[in-house]
């Protein structure tokens, strides 16, 4: 009998002691969570630490607060977003309750007294540690039987024997907090401890009693509470303790174990029974994919199943799968939408709503010359269907006529998801496996041809060569962006401005397609919502630099001002004769 190993997962061992030293209560509090899967691949391990300041009688509710909350409210965050959105937007919501706990409090004029603590966190996701500190908390990594402080104590010292906290959580409505990710190995053991401890430890001590109680991290931790409570300490006490016992394969993600489980799709045809849909027709067919209409039930459903060509290229399949989980996560009205599953999938394939309608580029074929404002409507809602996008994290990545779709009533809705970029899946995965050039060449941003990562203004770039198509019919660089293969190649575009005689369009479009357009991403509009902003209401700037003089605009008026401006002169020469 053949039994199939399991592919290996993040492992980690932990050991953690907490005292209240010589003090009356501990202000120290400290926590780790272990998530199951698929959590243990999406968000990873996080543990964190939180000292608690000794002028407030409440610091220890804030301690306890803030790494509560931060273990539990990480993992409520989208699984789309990266690490470090995800724990900067938790911790930042819970620096701002603590603030104003103390400001609601008796101790508002006296923040050394409020709801203020300082913290260490650190997630591991995948083959990467993410690390976030403000205060005088501290993480140190073992490596080769050297100990590396990771972190800085945020002190601002007036003199060599008084210090004060120069960042804490609660301290201020803003947040800063230190952020650096690294690479983690087999055998890394982390050692986060509040100042009560690494201020009379030191690092050889630390590795000796690391060492001494080897894998009994429990004991290694008790120990160096003990050491540090004998050299003298006077502070509450805390030690945790991380070794990484294991690490994941480098593609093991969620969609990869999807792969690992289901079979490929059958050849499907009219009246079929599959996986509990019965096939109605085929709507679409490419060398990629055919997508089927279905029956779930009385609910139609667009079915797409892999081409026979591709059914054995992972990285096609991983994104066939990704559709419908980027589908589920984004509620917008102009991104299409993937049905709840139901029921247990035994094949390989994709769900999502069906929509009866016709693609933008078929539209541009029957509306070839659409008027401005029926232009500036169609780009208005592809914006918004990006900015659902974006706000999770995401990028479309391959925005073309194709990929939008305009259903009966007008309404348009992003589809083909295949080559999106999702900060949250991509910290599982090796950027070797990263598509170089995820689009369509004459829709792409001329930066992924420089092997540079897109952004945010990459789908902008994209959505205006959509806009410059829908009011030209051509492209504003014909087929050049792809040839420019350097960044001093790509200075030399030559922006094509609109030319319309059959449409008057105003002469300040070519400025803001132009800006949206440009080769360089932070020469684009920071905003994609400046962009459509500024298709519709210029600013000033543009209105007046295509604001033709008042000769052009009434010659009559112009000359009857110069004759009543020359008579007022006259006169006056007159009287002062």
């Amino acid at each position: 009998m053949i039994y199939e190993q399991a592919p290996p997962q993040l492992a980690v061992s932990l050991g953690q002691h907490s005292s209240k030293g010589r003090k009356e209560d501990n202000q120290d509090f400290h926590g780790a969570c272990v998530p199951c899967q698929p959590q243990l691949s999406s968000k990873g391990i996080a543990i964190a630490i939180a000292d608690g300041i000794g002028s407030s009688a409440v610091s220890h509710i804030a301690s306890e607060a803030a790494v509560a909350s931060f273990l539990a409210d990480y993992y409520c965050t989208s699984d789309a977003w990266s690490v470090k959105k995800s724990a900067q937007r938790v911790l930042m919501s819970i620096n701002s309750w603590l603030y104003a706990q103390t400001r609601q409090s008796q101790y508002r004029y006296d923040m050394d007294r409020g709801y203020v603590c300082t913290l260490s966190a650190m997630v591991i996701k995948a083959r990467t540690a993410h690390l976030f500190h403000a205060g005088d908390t501290r993480v140190c990594r073992l490596r080769a039987g050297s100990l590396e402080q990771l972190t800085e104590e945020h002190r601002l010292w007036v003199s060599r024997e008084t210090s004060y906290l120069s960042r804490a959580l609660g301290i201020s409505p803003h947040l800063e907090l230190d952020y650096h990710s690294f690479a983690v190995e087999p055998g890394d053991v982390f050692l986060l401890s509040s100042d009560g401890v690494h201020e009379h430890l030191d690092s050889a001590t630390q590795i000796a009693l690391l060492h001494e109680h080897g894998d009994d991290l429990d004991g290694a931790a008790l120990a160096m509470v003990e050491a540090a409570y004998h050299n003298g300490s006077d502070d509450n006490l805390t030690v945790q303790l991380l070794r990484i016992e294991q690490l994941p394969a480098q593609q093991a993600s969620e969609l990869q174990q999807q792969l690992d489980e289901l079979a490929l799709a059958p050849h499907l045809q009219p009246r079929m029974e599959f996986d509990g849909y019965r096939i109605v027709r085929e709507i679409h067919a490419s060398s990629r994919s055919h997508v089927y209409l279905a029956l779930d039930g009385d609910t139609p459903v667009a079915l797409k199943a892999p081409s026979v060509e591709l059914q054995h290229n992972q990285s096609h399949l991983e994104r066939l799968l990704m559709e419908e989980w980027i589908a589920r996560r984004i509620d917008s009205p102009y991104v299409l939408k993937a049905p709840a599953q139901t029921r247990k999938r035994h094949y390989l394939y994709s769900v999502c709503e069906y929509v009866e309608g016709q693609t933008l580029r078929q539209w541009l074929i029957d509306n070839p010359r659409p008027g401005l404002a029926r232009a500036r409507s169609l780009i208005e809602q592809i914006a918004r269907g990006l900015q659902a996008f974006h706000r999770l994290e995401m990028l479309h990545q391959d925005l073309r006529p194709d990929n939008v779709l305009i259903d009966t009533s007008g309404t348009v809705k992003l589809i083909d998801f295949g080559s999106s970029r999702v900060a949250g899946l991509v910290e599982q995965l090796p950027e070797a496996s990263l598509d170089p050039l995820p689009g369509t060449v004459q829709y792409m941003a001329p930066e992924y041809f420089l092997g540079e990562a897109g952004s945010p203004r990459s789908d902008q770039f994209s959505l205006a060569v959509i806009a410059y198509q829908l009011l030209s019919g051509e492209l504003p660089y014909g087929p050049d962006v792809a040839k420019c293969r350097t960044r001093a190649a790509q200075n030399r575009l030559a922006y094509r401005p609109l030319r319309d005689a059959e449409r008057e369009l105003p002469a300040w479009i070519d400025d803001v397609l132009r800006k949206a357009l440009h080769p360089a991403p932070y020469k684009r509009y920071e905003e994609l919502s400046e962009f459509v902003h500024q298709l519709r209401q210029p600013s000033n700037e543009l209105l007046r630099k295509h604001c033709p003089p008042l000769l052009e605009r009434n010659p009559v008026l112009f000359w009857r001002s110069t004759a009543l401006v020359l008579a007022a002169l006259l006169a006056w020469q007159l009287l002062s004769a």
